[in-house]
């Protein structure tokens, strides 16, 4: 692993998603890399103010709708595209997603911990609340130590690695496309390619969930609507 390719998918929530961006930027990484925004057919005002940020701030961004004429979400095709390009450059694809804040060290952390495990095939960052405690979705991990510790439970592509092993092992094409995300599919398979998963609970990162799909906080909020929106339109495919 080379370099890393950083990328963070981004509909709309461009308050969220410039907090994430400038903790991206600031990250104190020795190892070469590159940072990509894919604009998932926000608003024109909102894309607007992504183009201005990535000419002030010097981040990458694509706009999907130059890509494809496909309704958000567009996970699937961001995921085939950086997968070519990170194998193409022997690089690790690192996920943060929008509504995620990494610490300075989060991402060098990261790359450290799999370089230094050969069979890992994700690195992923627990995430906690403001007030620094284990959070949706490693609610499972609250008692976990400290440490990084090998996962048989999914990694949530919040904040996660994806090495060079595992992206040749498994071509994103094999993928459902009939889903919307696609994280515990390749967790699991990542592990049946004979990876391991770490998840570094010494490398947390601020989540604030669903920010960019505010309908997603029903979950919480009121799950019976929820699941009716889930499955009477076919939302929120995992």
């Amino acid at each position: 692993m080379k370099s890393l390719h950083i990328i963070t998918p981004v509909k709309d929530s461009i308050d969220t998603t410039l907090e994430t961006v400038r903790a991206v930027l600031d990250s104190k990484l020795s190892v070469p890399f590159t940072y990509t925004v894919y604009n998932d057919f926000s608003t024109p005002d909102n894309t607007a103010r992504l183009e201005a940020a990535s000419r002030e701030m010097g981040f990458e961004l694509v706009n999907l709708s130059d890509l494809t004429s496909h309704p958000s979400p567009n996970y699937l095709l961001v995921l085939h595209r950086t997968q070519r390009l990170a194998l193409e450059a022997d690089a690790g694809l690192c996920i943060v997603e929008s509504d995620v804040v990494v610490r300075p060290d989060t991402l060098q952390g990261l790359f450290d911990g799999a370089q230094a495990r050969p069979d890992c095939g994700i690195a992923a960052s627990v995430t906690v609340d403001d007030a620094g405690e284990v959070n949706y979705p490693y609610l499972y991990a609250r008692k976990w130590p400290r440490e990084a510790v090998d996962s048989k439970r999914h990694c949530s592509f919040c904040c996660s690695l994806l090495t060079p092993r595992l992206l040749a092992a498994f071509p994103f094409t094999e993928l459902n496309a009939e889903k919307n995300w696609f994280d515990v599919t390749i967790s699991h398979e990542s592990r049946a390619r004979g990876c391991r998963n770490f998840l570094f609970m010494d490398l947390p990162v601020v989540h604030r969930p669903h920010q960019s799909r505010p309908w997603k906080q029903l979950k919480y909020k009121n799950p019976l609507k929820y699941y009716w929106l889930k499955f009477t339109r076919g939302l929120d495919k995992i």
